[in-house]
């Protein structure tokens, strides 16, 4: 007979999508098992579209469910919930082999309300669902949620949680994207998929100034919309502004990546009927439409999410992580400056980004130094780039190493050409990262503070991360000025050989691809 497993868990949007790995881990190692899940009625559709689970149980009250979870023959109950009301079911169910996942209650309350750490903190919540499983010794293969992994009603609730219907079909989208350049790179699929969704529709973004160029340069955008935030749209009176002109415009549709009060308020103020953004957004009261956001989706296929309330069943193209549009005459251009600098077109060439707008984000950059000059004693032609701000570093990086430095020599469409000249590219996790891996270029990142847990690792396959496993880390989303800790080991403890030996080990395996 096959395991019949109930699995409870009656919390928050956030809560129940990250339950997602644990159904799959199941089904990998019980393939006939048959997993129901016990939840808030609001959640219902989200679960039931999760790949691994066969039944959704709405919970409408005690004392119906439990008649329910008695006449249904669970061998197994797994609860990911761990409060009172699941502990009367746990005694009151008669299902034999019982679970609990940790919730260490205790220690959040003593860190909530007396700062005191415990290491029990440390750990994900998926990773305390996950160890739950160990007392059913069940292997944890699977740890990461991806575009499809929850359902349909996910995608468009209203705060009613009520399923939100689609009145017309939408033709003039607007996206507002006024974050960093990665997290702008990062949004360019969801503009080319909602392109494919709705054939015909005008796409205009509204983004910052220096991220204007990606999406001027993007063949499934119609219009680039400057959002100012720092200059003539400051403040109230200038988000005023903005807003008046984006109602003008009659926009019908606004996705909204960026999680930000101000984007969410600006398509509220602009009178845009629908409204799509996450539900984790501090302006989710201002959104029609909100589809739920997990740390644990890369952003590119977070971003894509937030196109399930127009296609339910959306998952990602094959060629999903290629997404940026090259520049023939850009690539020409390049090509002739390489040329001058003594770069033959036969030239192996290996790009390295040393700089970040986060200085703990930066590897050392002695080492990057090390790195540069033992890659050109292997034979490679090593290409330094950056912005502005990069240019003081890859000057001394260029002096110790005699690395070709480009840092603020190139624009985006000249960084993208000079990207498909190289066999690699090693950076730090940045904008440059995205770009890279947007090309299709293999990339080596080196991650300090921050950890793929925010969704931020190179997307695509043949692309590596290096980084240190120490339990302080992630110390912020984007990385800080200093290191909390004072130790900075995230970095300190990446040497120069580890670097330099995975990165002969990519160029290698693509030489024999």
């Amino acid at each position: 007979m096959s395991n019949k497993i109930l699995i409870i868990r009656l919390s928050s949007l956030g809560d129940v999508v990250l339950t997602a790995p644990v159904y799959k881990n199941l089904k990998a190692h019980w393939p006939d098992c048959t997993v129901s899940v016990l939840v808030k009625p609001a959640f219902a559709g989200i679960v039931a579209g999760m790949p691994g689970v066969d039944e959704v149980i709405a919970f409408t009250g005690l004392r119906s469910v439990l008649r329910r979870i008695r006449q249904s023959g669970f061998t197994h109950l797994l609860d990911l919930h761990a409060n009172l009301r699941s502990l009367i079911i746990r005694r009151l169910c008669g299902i034999p082999c019982v679970s609990v996942y940790r919730k260490d209650a205790l220690a959040r309350r003593l860190f909530v309300f007396l700062g005191l750490p415990s290491p029990a903190l440390e750990r994900h919540n998926v990773e305390r669902y996950l160890a739950a499983l160990k007392a059913w010794k069940i292997p944890i293969r699977k740890r990461w949620v991806s575009l499809g992994d929850y359902g349909v009603s996910a995608a468009a609730v209203d705060r009613a949680g009520q399923r939100v219907p689609v009145a017309h079909c939408p033709r003039h989208v607007i996206i507002l994207q006024s974050a960093f350049l990665g997290d702008s790179l990062l949004t360019l699929p969801l503009a080319r998929d909602l392109k494919g969704i709705l054939p015909g529709c005008r796409i205009t973004v509204l983004t910052l100034p220096k991220s204007a160029t990606l999406f001027q340069n993007a063949s499934y955008v119609d219009e680039v919309i400057i959002d100012d935030k720092r200059g003539a749209h400051q403040g109230l009176s200038g988000m005023w502004r903005l807003a008046k002109h984006l109602k003008s415009r009659g926009f019908d549709l606004a996705l909204i990546p960026h999680r930000s009060l101000r984007s969410a308020l600006l398509a509220y103020l602009a009178a845009v009927p629908r409204r799509i953004g996450f539900a984790s957004s501090a302006g989710r009261a201002l959104l029609t439409d909100a589809v739920p956001f997990t740390w644990l989706m890369h952003d590119l296929e977070r971003n894509l999410a937030l196109l399930q309330p127009l296609k339910p069943d959306i998952r990602t193209r094959p060629d999903e992580s290629i997404y940026v549009d090259r520049d023939h005459g850009a690539t020409e251009a390049i090509n002739l400056r390489l040329a001058q600098a003594g770069v033959s077109a036969q030239a192996r060439i290996i790009g390295v980004h040393p700089g970040s707008a986060w200085p703990t984000k930066r590897w050392l950059p002695r080492r990057f130094g090390e790195l540069c000059r033992r890659l050109r004693d292997e034979g490679f032609q090593v290409v330094l780039v950056g912005g502005e701000n990069d240019r003081e570093l890859c000057g001394r990086i260029s002096q110790a190493s005699g690395a070709l430095d480009w840092a603020g020599r190139t624009d985006l469409v000249e960084l993208k050409a000079v990207m498909g000249r190289m066999a690699l590219f090693v950076t730090n996790d940045s904008g440059p990262m995205h770009m890279a891996t947007a090309l299709g270029i293999p990339t080596l990142a080196i991650f300090g503070p921050t950890t793929r847990e925010l969704g931020f690792f190179p997307y695509g396959s043949g692309h590596r991360v290096l980084e240190a496993e120490l339990a302080c880390r992630p110390c912020s989303l984007h990385g800080t000025r200093t290191c909390p800790a004072g130790h900075f080991l995230c970095m300190r403890l990446i040497t120069t050989d580890m670097v330099f030996a995975r990165a002969l080990d990519m160029t290698r395996a693509m030489s024999l691809a």
